[in-house]
Formats: C-alpha cells, structure tokens, sequence
C-alpha cells in the first residue's frame, strides 16, 4: 500500500476511534456538570490539535525520506505507528502534568485514566489531590484494589465504608480502630479482643498484650497474659521482660522480681538470669536484689556449665577483682579437666 494513503486512512481512523472516544466520555460525565464535560472535552480538542501537529510533522519527514530515495522495505511503516504512539503517548504525559502543576487533580487524573488507560495513576492522583472518595471509587471499581480504597475512605473519614472494606479483609484490628473513632467502643472490644485471639493462638503473647494496654486500654489484662506466655514458655524471655517493664513502681518491681524467681523452675533459670541483666541496670536500688538471684543462678548451673561464670561481670561492672576471680576460675577448671 501506499505510504502516503497508508498515512490518511490511519489518520482517519484514528480521529474517528477520537470523536467516539469524546462522545463516550460526554455520555460517562452526562451525570456531571454542564462545565464539566464542556471541559473534558476541551481537554480532548487540545489533544486531537496536538495529534494533528505530530501527524503532520511524521507525515513530513516520511515524504522526505522517500524524496531522499532512503526507503525500506516494509520498516517504514512500523516505524511511523511507534513513533506516532510513542510522541503522542509524551505528549499526554505533558498535559497530565501540566495539570498537576496548576493543582487541577481531576483533569490530570482524566488525561490518566482516558488517555494513558492508567487507572492506578490516575486514583493516585485524585488521592494526591484530597480528592478521597472519588479515588476510592476508581480504586475499587477499576482496580478492585480494596486496600486502598479502605485507605481513602479513611482519610475522607467514611469510616463505615471503610469498616466494610477492612471486614471483608479480615483486617479485625483495623475495624477495631475505625469502630473507636466513631465512639463504639462495644464494638471496638470485641474486634480487638479477636485480634488477641489469633495472637494467642499463635503464641504471639507479648502482641496480644499490646492490643490490651495500647488499643483497650486494659493493662492488667496485659500483665495476665504476658504471665500466661512466661509460664507456657510462649516467647518466655521477652514476655518476661514485657511483664518487668510494665511495672513502674521500683518498690512493686521488686517485690515481682522476687516474687517470680521463687516460682521459676529450674530448667528457665538461665532465662531469669538474662532478665536480671536488664533489671540491673534499670535503678540502683534493684541492683542488690537482682545481683542476689543472679549469683544463686549462677552457683547452681556452673557444675553444669561453666561458662555462666561470666555472667558475674554483668552484675559487677566496676569490680576489677571479680574478672581476675573469674578469670582464676576458669583457669583452674581448665586444669582440672586437662587431669
């Protein structure tokens, strides 16, 4: 075929597949303001003008090439679409931009959605823009992307649609919060108290205790299961810790720190003792108290192993004699199985 005709019947084509694209547009917004489908199609004359412009000049610089006799054999033709497709595809980017610098989301999000078939971009974009529900609204029925969209109705503060879209997720904790911000706390219980029982079901106790203290606002309930995992061996360490640190009251702390060594078995006193390096440092009037529990820990796993002789140094940071009695120790120990 001839490049010249080849050239006029796609550009034909081409303005067509345009008026349609404007009509189905206009027939989209009839829902819309008067001026506001007066503007979108403004938008569309403006591109269909630069479209022409980029047309032309392809069509001028393909009569050149054939004049200068630089013909192929069949290439030309696929180089004049993607070139064509490729500047006009540029030259949406610009618009798209161009709105956005002047603060006109919509229009932008338009040229994205309409033009660049980019719904992503063009949801990001009325989001960007503070324009929430209508971005959730291409979130959800173009993308089907109900994360985000659960997001945006967030920040609109649609907190209900939102509460349904994070319910079909199964993001329980999410509800919860939502249900907060709308005062239900009956409602907000019972989502957070769902959430501590996957969590405790998992044996992820020192989570299922910060949803207590932190969302429900319930710290003893918080202690009793961070108790639960110490006990179970669910995470033991850092329920143990968790447990410590919630108890403010130096006096108190004390007496818990005592109160649970007593009821420690042995086989978790190695756990109790690195408890005790971080009770240690915390004030120095639990120094005595833990640095006691600590050397009866130590003396009695040492037969065993012998390397907990170096824990001591924790619990006497400043004592220059108790290194060379340890280091004397494990010298000694050394000699004694070399006989």
């Amino acid at each position: 075929m001839n490049k010249q005709k080849f050239i006029d019947k796609f550009l034909i084509a081409f303005m067509i597949l345009a008026v349609f694209k404007i009509i189905g547009i206009a027939a989209q917004l009839f829902h819309e303001s008067f001026w506001s489908v007066v503007g979108t199609l403004a938008i569309f004359l403006v591109v269909a003008f630069i479209i022409l412009i980029i047309i032309t000049a392809l069509k001028d610089k393909e009569q050149n090439r054939n004049n200068s006799g630089k013909r192929g054999s069949g290439g030309g033709n696929f180089y004049l679409e993607a070139s064509l497709f490729d500047r006009i595809r540029s030259k949406y980017e610009e618009l798209a931009e161009k709105y956005i610098a002047e603060k006109d989301y919509k229009k932008a999000a338009k040229v994205y959605m309409n033009l660049l078939q980019d719904n992503f971009r063009g949801a990001k974009t009325l989001e960007d823009g503070g324009f929430y529900n209508e971005a959730a609204a291409v979130y959800l029925k173009k993308l089907n992307n109900k994360s985000e969209a659960a997001s945006c109705y967030e920040k609109a503060k649609q907190y209900k649609r939102a509460i349904d879209l994070y319910k079909e997720m199964q993001q329980k904790e999410k509800v919860g919060d939502l249900y907060k911000e709308l005062n239900d706390l009956n409602n907000a219980h019972n989502y957070y108290q769902m959430v501590v029982d996957d969590y405790t079901a998992n044996s992820q106790m020192v989570k299922a205790s910060l949803v207590y203290s932190k969302k429900m606002e319930q710290p003893e309930e918080a202690q009793k299961i961070l108790l639960k995992g110490w006990g179970e061996d669910k995470d033991a360490f850092n329920c143990l810790n968790n447990y410590f640190a919630n108890v403010f009251d130096v006096g108190k702390l004390e007496t818990e720190i005592q109160k649970l060594y007593q009821k420690t078995p042995s086989y978790k006193k190695t756990i109790y003792l690195e408890a005790m390096k971080h009770e240690f440092k915390k004030d120095p009037k639990l120094q005595p108290v833990t640095r006691s529990i600590a050397y009866e820990i130590i003396a009695e796993k040492v037969g065993t192993r012998s390397e907990i002789i170096n824990e001591l140094k924790y619990f006497n940071p400043d004592d220059s004699v108790i290194l060379k009695d340890i280091s004397r120790f494990k010298t000694g120990r050394n000699k004694m199985l070399r006989n």
